[in-house]
């Protein structure tokens, strides 16, 4: 069976090499496993360090996650791959055997369009000398996502042929997100399906924001992203259904399109530039664990992560107002 795998790789020169030994290294019996490095838009040495690693590698010149899932989607990816692996550069793979599983978890469920990595920060795998901020950020992990149902970016798997139906528009800042939208409903064309989305029994490790500020620039950038996101919906919405997916692989090459919509479409009453719910979303999630709430650490992350959520809404209004948001807005 053949898999292809794409490392996302963007300025990795520092550990580049790591993650292909790494990713040899994976136990993978019965499978003709292609390890590709998408290096895309570098201005360090990743391409050279990943050579000399002995990986295939993609020397892409324009940066941009959407438009690397492309390239590598449509173009880059072996014809007769049946799985397609996605994978970002820094990530840890705890187990030896962590992408057989989550080849197998796919095939036993044949239904569905992408099985997610269960991701895990770091201080989480890893707690120990942890101070007050990092025993927050690590408490506060996963409630504002199930990541069985959402599609975490960082490590998951989709049938080739499911893959291959979606095109994602160049210079989407949050790409994971718009592609669970379009797979979760043939883009747009009919309800949600969550069905079509799951969580294998593995697992990786990514490395956590440590700081307050960087927190909140991380943040900040994924709700300016899933706001534009919104405001593509709403144009593919606006089009006849049959037109969407034509309107999609040619707003995959067209590196103005998300920029006209964004321009046209927003700030919307009464939510401005970015929707109420991002403020409340966390809010919301925890609000529905009662259980949760009964101990003081869970009402504690109830008031400090709605405070670091307004935080982050309003720094995000205020840079979609000014033009600086994330990504091409």
């Amino acid at each position: 069976m053949q898999v292809d795998l794409g490392v996302f790789a963007h300025n990795e020169a520092a550990g580049i090499a790591a993650m292909v030994a790494r990713l040899k290294a994976q136990v993978v019996p019965d499978i003709d496993l292609r390890i590709l490095v998408l290096a895309n838009g570098c201005t360090d040495d990743t391409v050279a360090c990943a050579l000399a690693a002995g990986a295939e590698v993609a020397d892409l010149p324009e940066g941009g996650k959407s438009r690397t899932w492309n390239r590598f989607v449509h173009d880059l990816s072996r014809p007769g791959a049946g799985v397609l692996i996605f994978a970002d550069a820094d990530i840890l793979l705890p187990e030896p055997d962590a992408l057989a599983r989550l080849i197998t978890a796919l095939q036993a469920r044949p239904g569905l369009h992408v099985m997610n990595s269960r991701p895990v920060k770091d201080i989480v795998a890893d707690p120990q000398g942890l101070g007050w901020q990092d025993r927050l950020i690590a408490m506060a992990g996963g409630t504002l996502d199930d990541w069985q149902t959402a599609i975490c970016g960082q490590l998951y798997a989709m049938p080739a042929t499911c893959a291959r139906l979606r095109w994602l528009p160049a210079g989407l800042p949050v790409e994971d997100g718009f592609l669970r939208a379009m797979v979760l409903t043939d883009d747009l064309t009919a309800p949600e399906d969550l069905s079509r989305i799951g969580g294998a029994d593995v697992w990786h490790i990514y490395e956590s924001e440590r700081s307050l500020a960087g927190l909140i620039r991380h943040q900040v950038r994924i709700v300016i992203g899933s706001a534009l996101n919104m405001a593509a919906f709403g144009a593919l919405r606006g089009m006849a259904s049959v037109a969407r997916r034509a309107a999609l692989q040619q707003a995959a090459r067209d590196q103005g399109w998300l920029r006209r919509i964004a321009r046209s479409r927003l700030p919307r009453w009464p939510d401005g530039f970015v929707p109420l719910h991002f403020l409340v979303k966390r809010s919301r999630n925890l609000l529905g664990q009662p259980r949760r709430l009964l101990r003081p650490k869970g009402v504690l992350l109830l008031i400090a992560g709605f405070g670091f959520d307004l935080i982050v809404w309003l720094i995000a209004q205020f840079r979609m107002f000014r033009g600086t948001g994330a990504g091409h807005w």
